[in-house]
């Protein structure tokens, strides 16, 4: 039995293929008629073919549990791609450029004397809480004033078809190989749909990518020595780190690789000798980066790394200290920081969010803890979060308690009925609802992903699209409006 669209029912939610039963968009109408023609069997067997491509890629993802440790497991994907307009996506494109330049704007000025909390548009005290801000960081000036060089600003849609901002993820976003993979697999399941839509390419983010890191070389060699910077085998994205430093040509490193010598310089040993390093992209977060200036415990960073940093003899992408604008209620004042900075109106808007820290805006979260998603500042991967229609009482009465000790470190936004997809389960298609994660780099000129890494919520009626969580992944088309 072939695909029948009339049986689809996206119910409320905005689904991005088909606007309602048995009506594609236009931009997805050559899909559909591609889809209905083929059998439950004929598409599962494409589904094999692509579980079988990504297992000879080795592409894998670590889970790790308190039963059985780390686990690496294959990595979820969906043949059924998620489509994009480009009319739409044009102005997605600005508003992510829009929003990173105001936020490398802010995270530089907050290292250098604060005139946005001066001029009283951020909270003093906003800062004071924040669990990512720097103090070594003070006063630095790094390559072109660029502290977040790789952003992934986390994108959802509402039932009204309306895009926000989620989150931006400015200190060691991750899962752009993902997203790079999953365009590989598409063109080895469906190479005749390429020949028949005109999708934006995505495989130049790694040669984009070794220009950004290229631009921040102190030395301005026509080839800085530019590495990666992993924890090691055992991080759940390891597979991410050795994937771009095999696409960009460069040597994949752990701390224990690199040293700092008496001229500040850091060196790569080699089977050759010592070689000077350039450029660090970093997949390390600031307190394990350097043991003499954060934690003196970490065996997975460089003695004086921050040192060479700060001296100006190598770059690091991310710097250190941009994770001060990668917190959820920095998020928050993201509008008024663009405004102040830019003189302009965010392109993109952010999820409407209470900040706890103000006690209007708490009375009304502790009222309405059964609507609202609760937040902490600093969590990642969907943990920590609370979604109040879901949670328990008991789960309601333990996160009032939390936000009642310590205010600043949690916002609640209301719970979005996120955009759903077409989605294999089983012998059959049904909605499953999706985020999006694009990827903005930022060196000499600004880029972004033409698409990004599309996120699925695998479970029926979950919100929930991280992998580590039942989540797994769809390739991300950006098409002519009409094709």
């Amino acid at each position: 039995m072939a695909v029948s669209w009339k049986d689809y029912d996206p119910n409320d939610f905005f689904d991005e293929l088909i606007a309602r039963k048995g009506r594609p968009r236009p931009y997805a109408r050559m899909l559909t008629k591609y889809l209905a023609k083929h059998s439950d069997e004929e598409l599962e067997t494409r589904k094999a073919l692509s579980d079988l491509s990504i297992k000879e890629m080795g592409i894998t993802f670590t889970v790790y549990t308190e039963e059985e440790g780390s686990i690496d497991r294959a990595w979820p994907f969906d043949i059924l791609p998620r489509m994009i307009p480009k009319s739409e996506w044009d102005v997605i494109e600005r508003g992510l450029k829009q929003r990173v330049q105001a936020l490398n704007l802010f995270i530089h000025d907050l290292y250098h004397g604060q005139k946005i909390i001066k001029d009283g548009v951020f909270p003093a005290e906003l800062l004071k809480g924040s669990a990512n801000y720097r103090k070594e960081c003070e006063g630095v000036s790094p390559p072109l004033n660029i502290w977040a060089h790789i952003c992934g600003s986390d994108l959802v849609r509402d039932a009204s078809g309306t895009v926000y901002v989620l989150e931006d993820n400015l200190r060691v976003p991750s899962g752009v190989s993902y997203m790079l993979e999953n365009r590989s697999v598409m063109k080895r399941v469906f190479p005749e749909l390429f020949d028949e839509y005109s999708i934006l390419p995505v495989d130049d983010y790694c040669s984009q990518l070794f220009d950004t890191l290229t631009a921040i070389s102190p030395r301005k060699a026509e080839s800085p020595e530019i590495v990666v910077l992993t924890p090691g085998i055992y991080n759940s994205a390891y597979f991410e780190h050795a994937y771009l430093a095999q696409q960009m040509g460069c040597e994949l490193v752990e701390g224990r690789d690199l040293i700092v010598e008496k001229d500040d310089c850091v060196y790569m040993r080699t089977v050759e000798g010592m070689q000077r390093v350039d450029v660090i992209y970093r997949r390390i977060d600031d307190l394990f980066l350097d043991p003499e200036a954060f934690n003196s415990d970490s065996m997975l960073g460089v003695p004086g790394l921050l040192r060479a940093w700060k001296k100006g003899k190598v770059a690091l992408a991310n710097a250190p200290g941009a994770g001060v604008a990668d917190d959820k209620v920095v998020y928050a004042f993201v509008p008024e920081i663009i405004r102040y900075y830019l003189d302009e109106e965010a392109l993109i808007p952010n999820v409407p969010t209470y900040r706890c820290m103000y006690p209007e805006e708490r009375a009304y979260v502790l009222d309405h803890l059964d609507e609202l998603v609760v937040k902490p500042a600093n969590e990642s991967g969907g943990y920590g979060m609370m979604i109040g229609p879901r949670a328990t009482k008991k789960e309601r009465a333990m996160f009032a308690k939390l936000i009642k000790k310590s205010p600043r470190n949690y916002i609640a936004q209301p719970t979005l009925g996120l955009s759903t997809v077409p989605t294999m389960v089983g012998q059959g298609v049904e909605p499953r609802h999706v985020d999006l994660r694009p990827f903005i780099l930022s060196g000499q000129e600004t880029f972004v992903t033409t698409g990004g890494l599309t996120r699925v919520a695998l479970r029926p009626g979950s919100l929930i699209v991280n992998s580590s969580q039942g989540g797994g992944s769809k390739d991300t088309w950006i098409v002519e409006d009409n094709q």
